[in-house]
């Protein structure tokens, strides 16, 4: 059974039980009313509505019973028309100050006892909660957005209008990979996006993309998560073979229906290990290479000096991920945020905010990847390195030989246009011994630098050897931090380039082990 068949179900129950009070959280009005319709063919009974711009009419034949356009004028007439018309319902859209105990709740809140004692029902459309005192004279209701199978049925409905009639490429595979992607979204949300798309004069396998980033542009003035852009060209990550086969094998699943599999969809990674060895540089990769739209999540901005509020910010944060998936949610040096958990000096803050983060990350169900990094793993909570809050926990360690190679000459073509020479290229594999990710790209900067401003022909051997060994790596500056994160890596994670960590790690000490 769909969320909305089980929603009408209920509320068809609520009106022949005739519960004097009905809220409904919904930010879909059109809908609300569209489903109160149906019911009240169904058991016959008269619905009054009122709205601010037509007043109150009959919902059934749209006939105006009363012109004051004003709730306030609604309330009084329905407090009227209760002792005179038995089973009468009437649906307010627009009331407002009932939150907490007003006037006007109190005035809802008479009205509805009125109701009561003439087998009449108040019907409250509303986004925000309702007075207790007046939600305990009847029940609650929230109608969710569309599910998948109600936004493949929108998606379906609004193609079929036009096929024949314009090139449609989308076959049903296509189709449910939509649903997939609007899922979250309203039906007049889905319905304005699909209608940007026809009126492209066609619709291609290439608009899926476009799908995907609708959402994006719905729920962008939204607080607590930040929209990263990222160019695809740019973001070619040298290395991390164990990683990037490992993701192959999860893309399928993060947008296919596997409801009666009784699993749900990749969550996401932790990635941890060496400063400057491309942890972020691979949240932003995946998302390029994934068509997925990319989202940041500052922990450290979610704190707040008032009790509770530092909770708040970060449901609002995950909801909001929640509706933009499928996306990619990236959570940089996660540890900073999380950090303090299990003490008392900021309250138990830090604990509520991993308890609640954690259970978000085990509990939900949208399509949100999440790729966290880390670079002190001494401040990680232990809750979030048990198995099932992420897929999978990846040590990103220094590259190897064959992985710097591959960085230098992603770096060279990127900057210089073209490859280096095999002997050099061999010669600055040599060199670069012990240099991160980002030691590389500071030392191929440099040569392109010097390219751009005295010309390509300025590039030379000795120019590369410079600037190679001007570089002094962490891994010669800190090496006790070095071998300390690796020590932690070889017991609990698994190597992201697919080889034992640490050049001089014995094979046996890489105790885990991905399937790809």
């Amino acid at each position: 059974m769909s969320d909305t068949v089980e929603f009408k179900a209920t509320l068809s129950r609520y009106l022949k039980a005739r519960i004097p009070f009905i809220s409904i959280r919904s930010a879909e009005r059109s809908r609300v009313l569209e489903l109160l319709r149906e019911v009240s063919v169904e058991l016959q009974a008269p619905i009054y509505v009122h709205t601010l711009s037509q007043g109150t009419r009959e919902l059934g034949s749209n006939r105006t019973v009363n012109d004051d356009r004003s709730v306030t004028g609604a309330v009084d007439f329905a407090s009227q028309q209760f002792p005179q018309r038995q089973n009468l319902s009437v649906v307010l859209t627009e009331v407002s100050d009932i939150e907490d105990d007003t006037p006007a709740a109190r005035h809802l809140l008479d009205v509805v006892m009125l109701a009561a004692e003439n087998s009449g029902c108040v019907v409250v459309i509303t986004t925000k909660p309702v007075f207790g005192q007046l939600q305990r004279a009847g029940m609650s209701l929230v109608l969710s957005a569309p599910s998948e199978d109600e936004m493949l049925a929108i998606v379906q409905e609004n193609l079929a209008a036009y096929r024949g009639h314009i090139p449609i490429e989308w076959d049903a595979a296509d189709e449910r990979r939509a649903a997939a992607a609007l899922a979250g979204v309203s039906r007049i949300e889905a319905e304005n996006i699909i209608a940007t798309l026809l009126a492209n004069g066609r619709i291609s396998k290439a608009d899926m993309i476009e799908v995907m980033h609708a959402k994006d542009r719905i729920f962008a003035d939204i607080s607590g998560i930040e929209r990263v852009n990222v160019r695809g060209t740019e973001l070619n990550v040298g290395g991390l073979g164990g990683l990037k086969a490992w993701l192959d094998k999860e893309q399928p699943l993060l947008t296919a229906d596997l409801r009666e599999r009784g699993i749900r969809p990749p969550r996401g990674v932790l990635l941890v290990g060496v400063p400057g060895c491309g942890k972020s540089l691979s949240a932003k990769a995946i998302a390029a290479n994934w068509g997925l739209p990319l989202y940041r999540l500052d922990l450290s901005t979610i704190h707040g000096q008032y009790l509770g509020q530092s909770e708040t910010r970060l449901k609002d944060a995950l909801s909001t991920a929640d509706h933009v998936a499928p996306c990619v949610l990236w959570i940089d040096e996660i540890e900073k945020g999380l950090a303090g958990a299990g003490s008392s000096s900021d309250g138990g803050t830090a604990t509520r905010l991993v308890g609640q983060f954690l259970y978000w990350l085990q509990e939900a169900r949208s399509r949100v990847f999440v790729v966290a990094t880390a670079n002190d793993v001494s401040r990680l909570p232990p809750e979030l390195l048990r198995r099932g809050r992420f897929d999978e926990l990846f040590f990103v360690d220094l590259p190897t030989a064959p992985e710097r190679r591959e960085i230098i000459d992603i770096y060279a073509h990127r900057g210089l246009k073209q490859g280096v020479p095999e002997a050099l290229l061999q010669e600055l594999v040599e060199l670069s011994d012990g240099f991160a990710g980002s030691d590389l790209e500071s030392a191929v900067r440099e040569v392109v630098k010097e390219a751009y401003l005295n010309g390509d022909t300025a590039v030379t051997a000795e120019l590369f050897r410079r600037s190679f060994n001007n570089v002094v790596p962490l891994s010669k500056t800190a090496p006790e931090q070095i071998e300390s994160i690796r020590a932690w890596g070889r017991e609990r994670a698994v190597p992201a380039s697919g080889q034992p960590i640490g050049t001089a790690a014995p094979q046996s000490r890489a105790r885990r082990q991905v399937l790809v």
